[in-house]
């Protein structure tokens, strides 16, 4: 990866057009231009403008260089089909710019984590499989998964809240070096979100090698037994109604649309029926809003946060920590900014 790639992701991930940048950075549209594409490097003024207003540290841009291969690869997303292109692009953008911020403070911590994210090839493993593996290699209790962002971040995985500015996108994920990132959209009610992070979750462990065919739906396969293992859930999708997939919603922790098409799936239902349960949802306005999703015990990602308590429990500042995650001080997306909890760190060698 060049400087270049890195600065014209940051600035996608700003939202931004090369315009916008160079008239705040201070240059010509023309050499951003020629920055970006790697037909001349910026002199050390320019890319301390650059930075700045990118939120971001000339650190960072560097430590581009260091990396092997480009940016956005391996991207997975759970989006709507009617999700304009110039927002994904900037979703992954985003994302691309965490797994640069989790590589730099990589150099300078390591995160021990209890677990790992496993790797299966989907050829050889159906995701139902997958997903029973993973439960059983996490040593996960049977029934309903509570907390999810705390295992997936026992795990190593990084989980980062944003608001996406539309909920046609979900989330996405990629692999950063030895560790996953997730990016979730915060603007998801808990049953769809949670449904998200295990959809990632599948993608990070089943599609890792090159692009597959049905990745979504793998996904979608590995979410649902992940999360509704069919051995304890298909006796409880008898005689469905309204008022118990309700029931069954605060139960499991996933929407009543995602428990009508486990039943589906699994058989306990026809297309007929389930289509009738469809008609019922638009009527009673769930294809909106669902009831009871307020209910749900709402689960907030902490390991970024933790970081930066450690950090900031070894004597460093606020703006010390931000630098070496190559944020600027007042940058307003830095994950490691707010103090958590619960992390054991140590230097990395």
């Amino acid at each position: 990866m060049r400087i270049g790639d890195a600065i014209r992701t940051a600035r996608r991930a700003c939202g931004i057009t090369q315009e916008e940048l160079a008239q705040r950075a201070g240059i010509t549209q023309a050499a951003l231009s020629r920055y970006e594409n790697g037909l001349r490097e910026p002199s050390e003024a320019a890319l301390g403008a650059l930075a700045e207003r990118l939120g971001v540290t000339v650190r960072l841009l560097r430590s581009a260089s260091r990396l092997q291969g480009a940016v956005a690869i391996d991207v997975h997303m759970r989006r709507r089909a009617t999700a304009k292109a110039t927002v994904w692009r900037r979703l992954e953008a985003q994302l691309n710019m965490y797994d640069l911020h989790a590589r730099l403070l990589g150099e300078e911590i390591s995160v021990r984590a209890v677990h790992r994210v496993p790797q299966f090839d989907p050829i050889e493993t159906p995701p139902a499989d997958a997903a029973r593996m993973v439960r059983a290699q996490w040593r996960m209790p049977s029934g309903p998964v509570r907390d999810l962002v705390g295992w997936l971040e026992s795990a190593g995985c990084m989980v980062i809240d944003r608001d996406f500015a539309t909920t046609r996108v979900d989330g996405l994920s990629q692999w950063s070096s030895d560790h996953p990132l997730i990016l979730v959209n915060e603007r998801m009610p808990t049953d769809r979100r949670r449904l998200t992070l295990a959809h990632e979750l599948g993608h990070l462990c089943l599609h890792n090698l090159e692009p597959m065919l049905d990745m979504e739906q793998d996904a979608n396969d590995f979410a649902a037994e992940f999360l509704m293992p069919e051995v304890l859930i298909r006796p409880q999708l008898r005689n469905l109604s309204t008022g118990k997939l309700l029931d069954l919603k605060r139960q499991w922790g996933v929407s009543a649309q995602a428990l009508v098409e486990r039943a589906y799936r699994l058989g306990a239902i026809d297309a007929g029926r389930r289509t009738g349960f469809y008609k019922q949802f638009s009527y009673l306005g769930w294809r909106r809003r669902e009831p009871v999703s307020d209910e749900l015990p709402p689960e907030q990602p902490r390991l970024a946060a933790d970081i930066g308590r450690a950090l900031a429990g070894r004597g460093l500042t606020a703006e010390e920590i931000a630098q070496i995650a190559g944020f600027t001080a007042a940058a307003p997306d830095n994950p490691f900014s707010e103090p958590g909890r619960r992390l054991h760190i140590v230097p990395s060698s």
